[in-house]
């Protein structure tokens, strides 16, 4: 049986920006991953956030690189309005201008599908109760 590691954006940006400050890191637990016993999943709006940022800061290569060799390694949940909804409540009751959407809809996707490890640099998945591979 295969685990769920959910993937978030600071970990997937930095495997393919070679100048993150994470990259090594990044690289390296990506590399100690087991295809047969974990999967990596993320959201689509992780995605769109991930994408937005290779290809503003770093450009259209970067981009292929990410959906020919990465997007496809990924299983992609994708947001729905209830999980929307739910992470604009806990946006909007935190009150935590560091914590985006993004963020707390990931965080809702991770607790409505059980998942408890996350491939992330971003330590607000720890304050949340996440373990980081990272």
């Amino acid at each position: 049986m295969t685990s769920e590691i959910f993937a978030d954006t600071s970990a997937l940006y930095a495997l393919l920006d070679r100048n993150d400050r994470v990259h090594r890191a990044a690289a390296t637990v990506f590399d100690r991953l087991d295809p047969e016993s974990s999967q990596l999943v993320t959201t689509s709006y992780v995605v769109l956030e991930t994408v937005s940022l290779v290809h503003a800061r770093i450009g259209l290569a970067a981009m292929r690189d990410w959906r020919d060799a990465f997007e496809p390694l990924l299983t992609i949940g994708w947001i729905t309005r209830e999980l929307h909804d739910r992470g604009m409540v806990a946006l909007t009751s935190a009150a935590k201008r560091q914590v985006s959407l993004t963020d707390w809809t990931s965080f809702e996707f991770m607790r409505s599908r059980r998942i408890s490890k996350a491939f992330a640099f971003d330590p607000h998945f720890r304050e949340q109760g996440f373990d980081l591979l990272a």
